[in-house]
């Protein structure tokens, strides 16, 4: 009997999990942390991820614990909104390096929702495509404090908080100088998100480490495609 490719092995395993979201959408269960909740949770966490770094992992894995999520949905964005005036590496190596940062984690899976949709990524166009993949569940997305301390700027910001509950991580001593929706975002502080993806690119145009700031397998992809060493 012929053994599953990687490929088909991925595709498995990806159909399982949504099935398993499914199922506690509409039948509800025990979680790990010894929870009832009567709908899947489940954390959404955009990013530009140029590249993915430890900070984004520790900062998903730590707001699933605390929020008790079934599983966190990483989504690349395609043409980010805030950075049309900047160099963003490819949205395809950023998706790759996603996917490889992510793999070793069963809760943590990606999406290309914002990379296959055309034009310029809009926060609530990701909501909404995701709430349509999941109607029953429970959605929180996770972002970083500087970025929703414009949150009101967004495109449809109202309309966001009526999809999902927004989860602002931050690094400690960090405080919004910006008044936030009450009751519709939580600011949790992470030690972890002192790393930034914009010292990992300088550090790598550099040629300086990069190791343990960013998943193993997205220093070494960083280092065969070469993908920083003309920015």
């Amino acid at each position: 009997m012929s053994q599953a490719t990687p490929d088909r092995r991925m595709a498995e395993l990806s159909a399982y999990r949504e099935r398993q979201v499914e199922l506690v959408s509409q039948h509800g269960r025990r979680s790990a942390r010894g929870n009832w909740h009567a709908h899947a949770r489940i954390g959404i966490m955009g990013g530009t991820f140029d590249p993915i770094h430890n900070g984004h992992l520790v900062a998903a894995s730590e707001v699933a614990w605390v929020y008790d999520l079934d599983e966190v949905i990483f989504v690349p964005t395609g043409r980010p909104v805030f950075k049309l005036d900047k160099r963003v590496t490819n949205e395809e190596d950023r998706y790759l390096m996603t996917v490889i940062a992510t793999a070793s984690n069963p809760k943590f899976t990606v999406s290309r929702v914002d990379i296959d949709r055309p034009g310029v990524t809009y926060t609530i166009d990701t909501l909404r495509d995701i709430r349509a993949q999941y109607p029953e569940a429970e959605l929180f997305f996770i972002t970083g404090a500087d970025a929703v301390a414009e949150i009101m700027k967004w495109k449809d910001a109202n309309s966001m908080f009526d999809i999902a509950h927004f989860v602002a991580v931050t690094r400690p001593g960090y405080s919004s100088k910006v008044p936030l929706p009450e009751g519709k975002v939580d600011m949790l502080e992470i030690p972890a998100l002192a790393i930034s993806s914009t010292d990992v690119r300088e550090r790598a145009r550099n040629g300086e480490p990069v190791w343990y700031l960013v998943p193993d397998g997205v220093v070494q992809y960083i280092g065969k495609h070469g993908i920083y060493d003309e920015q």
